[in-house]
């Protein structure tokens, strides 16, 4: 039985910066940056797959069969009045910064595209994030977390990166309404304790990690940058792991991303904790390394 993991997000046109100057287009997205890596981390006998909200026109078009070919399913919902969303990257000693063109975005919409959730078994793997929920009209929002519930119920793993954009949302409020919201009915959670202490105000990674298991996720790994990740599986004894330091990291684009698709590639095979979260600091600090969200190691 072929195992699937449905990625649920955006994905949008990416500028990312030369050395030489000017800037080099491709296609990114957090959940999109997660599945492409996961791609790579795991063997032909687990499917990835992608929804999101794509239109008619000839960016869309590219954007589908980049993905097609990264090895990646897609699963369009297909928006004929929109298109594709634009970011472009600046950086600064390492550390990058967005500049965002998305409100057409036919992703906007992919809450209205329930199949590819409904089609998971028991078994697969459903992850979205924060800006999944941020990005989708306000009105499809409780219908995602419905499929995503009953998706659970019938043995679905639901995980989700918090992934906090204040940006994305009409004020903190609501985004912490809607970040406690998708995590309740997730059973990985993978925040990261410094956008949790900014917008939760958590004293501490213990802070975070309890919150979000008194929310009922079962599994809860705080990553914090280049510090010590924390994490615990239900009432089992926390994991601390401290990750390999990158002295100068080239560019931060995908870092938390590519952590989550190698956690998850261990986790979700073998269970052990440590393992997966050594596995997801080592491709992170090589991605960091090099320029770009996506960046091929093979």
């Amino acid at each position: 039985m072929t195992n699937r993991i449905l990625a649920i997000g955006e994905c949008m046109v990416e500028m990312a910066p030369q050395a030489q100057g000017g800037y080099a287009m491709g296609f990114a997205g957090d959940t999109l940056n997660t599945a492409w890596y996961l791609r790579k981390a795991l063997p032909t006998d687990w499917e990835i797959s992608y929804l999101t909200g794509v239109g008619t026109d000839a960016m869309s078009q590219q954007m589908t069969e980049f993905i097609s070919t990264a090895g990646i399913r897609p699963e369009f919902l297909t928006v004929t009045d929109r298109t594709v969303g634009l970011y472009m990257i600046s950086l600064k000693d390492g550390e990058r910064s967005f500049s965002y063109w998305r409100s057409v975005s036919a992703a906007r919409k992919l809450g209205q595209h329930h199949t590819p959730i409904d089609t998971l078994r028991a078994g697969d793997v459903a992850y979205f994030s924060g800006i999944t929920m941020a990005i989708v009209e306000p009105e499809d929002r409780s219908a995602l977390l419905d499929r995503l519930t009953s998706a659970r119920e019938r043995g679905v793993i639901i995980a989700f990166d918090p992934n906090l954009r204040p940006r994305l949302w009409a004020n903190n409020h609501e985004m912490r309404d809607w970040i406690m919201k998708a995590a309740a009915v997730s059973d990985i959670a993978l925040p990261s304790f410094e956008d949790e202490a900014d917008i939760f105000g958590d004293a501490g990674k213990a802070a975070t990690l309890k919150r979000y298991q008194d929310a009922g996720v079962s599994c809860v790994v705080v990553k914090d940058g280049p510090a010590d990740v924390l994490a615990q599986i239900g009432t089992n004894t926390p994991v601390t792991v401290t990750p390999q330091i990158n002295p100068s990291p080239v560019d931060t684009t995908a870092a938390g991303d590519s952590f989550n698709a190698a956690f998850l590639a261990v986790y979700l095979r073998d269970k052990d904790l440590a393992k997966a979260i050594g596995a997801g600091c080592a491709l992170s600090y090589q991605v960091v390394s090099h320029k770009g969200a996506l960046v091929d190691l093979s």
